[in-house]
């Protein structure tokens, strides 16, 4: 237990010391398969060689530069990462990527509401924390920043809350936290248009589905919607901290010099680490992931939603949720795997969250189903004979 550290995080009984490919050893030399990535963090894993050499060549140059130099890095980085028409701004996380996109949309446009989600989440300061939709996350830290309204997500009549005195809306394409809601891909098509038409901002969160998470580069490639701002920030480092606000040019005037800024943003390390995992981030690659994110699917179809403790699974690529019914408690499950040998997330409403690296084995990853599969048939085993 930790003594000298504030208690935000509701902690599990071991420490994470050592790790390789996609196994994780804690400091009693237990090991791991690893279905979490750091929460959707290192999608490369832990011991991935272009990284590695990426990172160490670049610590043997210079750590940090201000941005008040230029950084042929930086540029490089932003070129491979942004897609046709973008820009890049660098910050080292997903809250501060979602604080920049919100600043942005109010200075471009020139007004101040924005539009967000029930059950979405970008992060925890307070222009971030203020676009989150869920109540809990949010109390006791009001007066949050003004202006931003909610609507019910994949809800038809939220259209209609789409008005031209909006700065923006802001989505997730699958709700991470929020329980991995799959958005409804005819919604978000109305969605996006509806933005276009009135001549509203459309951010589209990319934080945890980003990077190669769903098998595309950004997961609004799925559904060929077109953002005018995208946010991304976790796989971007493969663990080293870095986030990115990606803007149209044409927004480029409202970010002129003095408009905002980042001490750490744009960091050589973490902007090393980033370059080797877009250079990884091949078509080929994605290619992969989805095929393994075929063989994942079908063994949870065949294995896992037939138990009674599952109502439904959810999710693409390698990013999955699987719902569980009253009957069996989320945190008691993932306890069950801990002990099993398996690490895995929560998200709201009861949601076993899984985000394995995508460079996973597909052995593995169906080993790791095999697991959840055994668990879960035992606890329906042991609710069922309380019951009798």
């Amino acid at each position: 237990m930790m003594k000298h550290i504030f208690p935000t995080y509701a902690q599990y009984p071991m420490e994470i010391v050592s790790g390789h490919d996609w196994h994780l050893v804690d400091n009693q030399q237990k090991s791991y398969l690893d279905f979490t990535s750091g929460i959707g963090v290192c999608s490369f894993g832990y011991s991935n060689d272009k990284i590695e050499h990426s990172v160490l060549n670049q610590l043997g140059k210079i750590w940090h530069t201000s941005n008040l130099y230029p950084s042929q890095l930086q540029d490089d980085v932003a070129n491979a990462l942004c897609p046709e028409g973008m820009l890049a701004f660098f910050c080292n996380s997903g809250t501060e990527a979602n604080e920049a996109a919100f600043k942005l949309a109010r200075k471009a446009t020139g007004k101040g509401k924005v539009l967000a989600f029930n059950n979405g989440f970008h992060g925890r300061t307070y222009g971030s924390m203020s676009l989150t939709g869920n109540p809990d996350i949010q109390a006791g830290f009001k007066p949050l920043v003004p202006e931003v309204q909610f609507a019910d997500y994949n809800d038809p009549d939220a259209l209609s809350a789409i008005t031209d005195d909006l700065a923006a809306v802001i989505l997730e394409v699958i709700q991470g936290e929020g329980g991995v809601v799959d958005g409804n891909g005819d919604w978000l098509k109305q969605v996006a248009a509806k933005c276009h038409e009135q001549g509203v901002l459309l951010i589209i969160d990319e934080v945890q589905t980003g990077i190669g998470r769903t098998g595309k580069k950004f997961a609004f490639q799925n559904f060929d919607l077109d953002p005018d701002i995208i946010t991304c920030a976790k796989a971007l480092g493969n663990g080293l901290p870095i986030g990115a606000m990606l803007g149209k040019k044409s927004l480029a005037s409202a970010f002129g010099p003095g408009s905002h800024g980042t001490t750490f943003g744009g960091n050589k390390i973490a902007l090393s680490s980033a370059k080797a995992v877009l250079e990884q981030l091949t078509p080929d690659f994605l290619k992969g992931v989805q095929k393994k994110s075929k063989a994942v699917f079908d063994a949870l179809g065949k294995k896992v939603l037939p138990l009674s403790a599952v109502d439904s699974i959810s999710g693409l690529g390698l990013m999955i949720g699987i719902h569980l019914n009253d009957s069996v408690k989320v945190a008691d499950v993932i306890s069950h795997l801990q002990q099993n040998g398996l690490l895995t997330l929560s998200a709201k409403h009861n949601t076993l969250r899984l985000l394995p690296p995508l460079v996973m084995s597909e052995a593995d990853l169906l080993k790791g189903i095999d697991l959840i599969t055994d668990t879960l048939a035992n606890v329906d085993a042991t609710v069922e004979s309380s019951l009798i």
